[in-house]
């Protein structure tokens, strides 16, 4: 579905190239995560895919056609819920489809039923204050899939919440995942987190990116949190932590 052809780029400030010759692909229906140490570019291949910076050289493919050419192709999640305050949730929610220009009727079916689909039916006219922090993140994920997109960025978007939230929203992730059939990219630096979520892990340790190792997780779907506990993830997992530490180091 997400192709890299020998990209190169590099941000206009800086003396070194951030990527170069990179290519990559992503099955539909995959659930990726990108890991990295801080400032390695793991958001620069977001800002590529979403067409906020330009490459040097090469092009970006989604279901085949160059992003040069088509539109509203990828939906992006940050890691803060970036909600209106003074919109309710249901209002929130509204403004992918009123840049779509849907009429308002339209809007409001669909509405209460992606509130449904993320358990959050009777907060539409609730205020983001008056929302948890999970919460708002299945607010921000629910306004993420009314953009229509099939390819789901996601950048850290659990890491601001406590230890017990996030693994829950992790665990809701996955149902909502399999529930949607999206495409997901996902940035962490919780190699935990990674291994849980992910069919396969993309991991970035040089710099220019070249290349990125892909990394397949052995565990089928569904899965709990007791898999963590299995010999074989405990070595992956220790395994990443410690490539990723020697990165720093250096």
């Amino acid at each position: 579905m997400l192709k890299f052809k020998d990209i190169t780029f590099k941000y206009p400030e800086d003396d070194y190239t951030m990527l170069e010759n990179l290519s990559f692909s992503v099955e539909k229906g995959e659930f990726i995560s990108i890991i990295g140490a801080s400032g390695c570019g793991k958001s620069t291949l977001f800002r590529l895919i979403n067409g906020l910076e330009k490459m040097q050289s090469g092009d970006i493919f989604v279901n085949e056609a160059s992003i040069k050419n088509i539109k509203n192709y990828s939906a992006f999640m940050p890691q803060k819920d970036l909600l209106f305050p003074w919109r309710t949730v249901g209002e929130n929610l509204s403004l992918p489809l009123e840049l779509k220009k849907i009429q308002k009727s339209d809007r409001e079916k669909k509405i209460i039923e992606i509130l449904k689909d993320v358990g959050l039916a009777d907060y539409k006219d609730k205020f983001p204050k008056d929302l948890s922090g999970g919460m708002r993140q299945r607010v921000s994920f629910a306004r993420t899939l009314l953009t229509g997109s099939e390819l789901l960025l996601l950048d850290e978007p659990f890491s601001a919440l406590d230890s017990l939230t996030k693994i829950s929203m992790q665990e809701w992730l996955l149902e909502e995942w399999k529930h949607f059939n999206k495409t997901i990219l996902f940035i962490t630096h919780d190699v935990e987190e990674a291994i849980f979520l992910s069919k396969s892990i993309f991991v970035i340790q040089d710099r220019p990116i070249a290349n990125m190792e892909r990394i397949e997780i052995p565990l089928d779907y569904p899965r709990s949190r007791k898999d963590l506990q299995k010999p074989e993830i405990v070595d992956l997992k220790e395994s990443l932590i410690s490539r990723l530490r020697q990165k720093v180091e250096l």
